[in-house]
């Protein structure tokens, strides 16, 4: 998720140097390959007649097929790509095995919980997530005034990790909120409510993001870039 924020900083890594990564971009392509793919699927097998569970199936399989494409593609594994595929792989086999459609369900929310924890995890690195993702799709120049805001403001370094801990927190609650509607909600409502709370929760996070870091750019006397 959900989009994936892991896989937008994989492919923005794997772009080649000196070309103009639009983040804006990536974000679409994966939100609707991710997102609503799967959710058309899932609701057009179930219109023609398809279990629960055998629908919520073959419609998660498509990140997963989208990840295997990506690596058979660019021939080779990034770190990000194998964490997003160890976690629907296992969460897929437990699922073939119970046959349980609303555990099917919960699965979403191992994923946005790991995310989670992997981004508040980032704020003991040497390197914030919300840093270290952004900066590789920034334009240069840009870029170049980051790392120097990074070296030079504890401010900046301040705001980079206040922001990653918002990111982290939102796909928390997301989690928590999916194995809740999972196991109270009937099971077809569940995943259109579950993305819209994923996008709710985002468009919350973005917008946090975005007035935080307009302020610190007028503190810092430079234009925002989140």
């Amino acid at each position: 998720m959900e989009p994936r924020t892991e896989e937008a900083e994989a492919e923005a890594a794997a772009a080649p140097q000196g070309e103009e990564r639009n983040p804006r971009t990536m974000l679409i392509k994966v939100t609707a390959l991710d997102i609503a793919l799967p959710l058309l699927l899932y609701y057009g097998l179930r219109m023609l007649g398809m279990n629960q569970w055998l629908a919520l199936v073959v419609s998660g399989a498509l990140p997963l097929a989208r990840l295997v494409y990506q690596v058979v593609r660019e021939r080779k594994v990034e770190r990000t790509t194998l964490f997003s595929l160890s976690i629907i792989v296992t969460s897929t086999l437990v699922s073939l095995l119970t046959g349980d459609p609303r555990l099917v369900l919960a699965r979403e929310s191992y994923f946005t919980a790991l995310v989670g924890l992997w981004m508040l995890s980032t704020l003991l690195a040497k390197r914030p997530f919300l840093y270290a993702a952004t900066i590789q799709i920034l334009p240069e120049a840009t870029a170049r005034s980051w790392r120097e805001d990074w070296e030079n403001s504890p401010e900046f370094r301040k705001a980079m990790r206040l922001m990653t801990a918002a990111w982290g927190a939102a796909f928390l609650i997301d989690a928590a909120g999916r194995v809740v509607m999972a196991y109270t909600l009937p099971v077809d409502s569940v995943p259109l409510l579950g993305t819209g709370l994923l996008v709710v929760m985002l468009i919350a996070v973005v917008q946090f993001s975005k007035a935080y870091a307009k302020r610190l750019s007028a503190r810092l006397g430079r234009p925002s870039s989140v």
